[in-house]
């Protein structure tokens, strides 16, 4: 049969199938050789046998159209681990105050996803607190650039609805800043689901001992939503520094009008970025989310 990895855990797996849910371990073939990465993660698609004692044995890794992952070094190089596969979407939450927004570390979000090859959805929360006009002042810049922006308010319902029709049928992992509302949210999309999100994430930063618990969680209307802290700690090491003005849209077309193949935007004579952001084509505040993530001062 088929079915869906909703839930990984020191090597087993939960799947949900048409005829419910199965724990399940990986075939012993599945597992052979060297490994430089997971093998199955939350989020694939898989074909598995049932057992007589109820258990499952997953047999085959169907094909993936997406992974979100995390390079770990380890003693034998590199390891990659998958935090969700088929993902359709990074929906980044951030508070227009209360706390107030953190725009250099919603950048850095941004650049993961580019980097990553996933759609990424801002939420802008608790408009209430500054008005929907004071929200469009901090968040409107993202629209132009072509990423898609939602202004919600889990406290009145404001937006809530057009959020819930961005995520139903997808794959989406929800994601941001401490106090920003993401549990709010959620539990308005689906009573109790917040809850049962912040339950696992929680669980998951307790220490470096505590085992790994990766889980998305079924949303009655259809799709999933996920929710891993190893997005705030996915660290950019694996993007090299002169590559990363490819992860600003904005930036991306710019380069080659640079007179110097090897451009850092900062200093060279000839820079099309500099030019940009002194006539205004690019945003000073993104400008300086660029500088802190390429030398090391990022938030």
């Amino acid at each position: 049969m088929e079915g869906i990895i909703t839930r990984s855990q020191s090597g087993f797996y939960a799947v949900a199938t048409e005829s419910g849910q199965l724990i399940c371990e990986l075939r012993g073939k599945l597992k052979k050789g060297r490994r430089t990465g997971d093998v199955a993660a939350v989020g694939d698609m898989v074909i598995l046998s049932k057992l007589d004692d109820g258990s499952g044995m997953i047999e085959e890794i169907k094909p993936r159209h997406s992974l979100f992952t995390r390079l770990a070094p380890t003693p034998q190089g590199e390891y990659q681990q998958i935090l969700i596969a088929n993902l359709d979407q990074a929906v980044l939450v951030f508070a227009c105050a209360e706390p107030a927004p953190r725009l250099g570390m919603l950048d850095r979000f941004l650049v993961i996803s580019e980097k990553q090859g996933v759609p990424a959805l801002v939420v802008a929360n608790k408009t209430d607190l500054v008005s929907l006009e004071g929200a469009r002042g901090l968040f409107g810049r993202y629209t132009s650039l072509g990423y898609t922006v939602v202004y919600t308010s889990a406290s009145t319902g404001f937006g809530v609805q057009s959020l819930k029709e961005k995520v139903i049928g997808k794959l989406s992992l929800f994601t941001g800043p401490s106090g920003a509302g993401k549990s709010s949210l959620l539990n308005v999309i689906q009573p109790g689901l917040g809850l049962s999100v912040r339950q696992v994430s929680s669980a998951t930063s307790k220490g470096k001992h505590t085992t790994v618990v990766r889980q998305m969680f079924a949303l009655e209307e259809g799709g999933y939503v996920a929710d891993t802290p190893g997005l705030k700690a996915l660290a950019l090491y694996d993007i090299e520094p002169e590559e990363l003005d490819g992860y600003f849209p904005e930036m991306r077309p710019l380069v080659e009008e640079c007179s110097f193949s090897d451009c850092t935007h900062v200093h060279e004579p000839g820079c099309a970025v500099l030019a940009a952001v002194k006539d205004g084509r690019v945003y000073p505040e993104r400008y300086q989310s660029y500088l802190r993530m390429r030398f090391g001062d990022d938030e």
